[in-house]
């Protein structure tokens, strides 16, 4: 189930990778290589549901353009809005790529976000459990569109589990917010911090920068080649 007895989400995050050619948009990124895609709405247990809107980031808005008229994986690509190099795209999907995603979604699972580039497209999707992830991979080991599996995060009874944080990294963030660390001016300092947990002020400087990567890689920049590895809490 998804739900804990306190009423928080559990389950087992999955980063899926897929080659683009083997989902979408591959004819578009080999003409504008330098393109990345993010999507806006994904699906959710419903597989009716399509995901027709997202966010194209490029410094090539008409060669985007042109590639997109002539990408056989889509159609009705519409310009919707744009700001500063990124650009707001509603499409209709070809058969092949609304199969994938339906795959990905049964057994009641959720994808979360979706990020693709010429390097590939990555799914991060919500499983209930680790048999659903397993059923899914073992489907998708004898099938063409050649799935593969990233990272695994598992998901606990307590927040931070839905960034990769460790138990000590989300307390020293929420800490650190709620005594005013992140105030400007701020009302708290690293001193004080170290006062609260009882360690050096080097200790929670450190634990601090781990737990912003962490968050920063896994919230933000996750499914980016240059985003670095998410360091563990010491």
């Amino acid at each position: 189930m998804y739900v804990g007895v306190d009423g928080t989400v559990m389950g087992t995050i999955a980063e899926v990778e897929v080659p683009t050619q083997r989902f979408a948009l591959g004819e578009t990124l080999s003409v504008v290589p330098d393109a990345t895609f993010e999507l806006v709405r994904v699906v959710a247990h419903d597989q009716s549901i399509t995901i027709p809107y997202l966010w194209a980031m490029t410094g090539d808005l008409p060669g985007l353009e042109a590639a997109l008229a002539e990408d056989s994986t889509v159609a009705d690509v519409e310009l919707l809005d744009e700001y500063d190099g990124e650009y707001l795209l509603r499409m209709d999907w070809v058969y092949r790529t609304r199969v994938l995603v339906r795959i990905l979604t049964e057994d009641h699972a959720t994808v979360l976000n979706a990020r693709g580039s010429s390097d590939g497209w990555i799914f991060r999707v919500l499983f209930p459990d680790r048999d659903s992830l397993s059923a899914t991979h073992d489907f998708f080991s004898h099938s063409e569109f050649e799935v593969s599996i990233r990272a695994i995060y598992e998901m606990d009874e307590t927040r931070h589990g839905r960034f990769g944080l460790t138990e000590e990294q989300y307390t020293t963030l929420v800490t650190a917010l709620d005594r005013g660390y992140y105030e400007i001016p701020r009302e708290i300092d690293i001193e004080g911090l170290a006062a609260e947990f009882d360690i050096s002020h080097q200790a929670v400087s450190e634990r601090l920068r781990r737990a912003h990567k962490t968050f920063i890689k896994n919230a933000l920049a996750w499914g980016r080649e240059n985003a670095g590895e998410a360091l563990p809490d010491r």
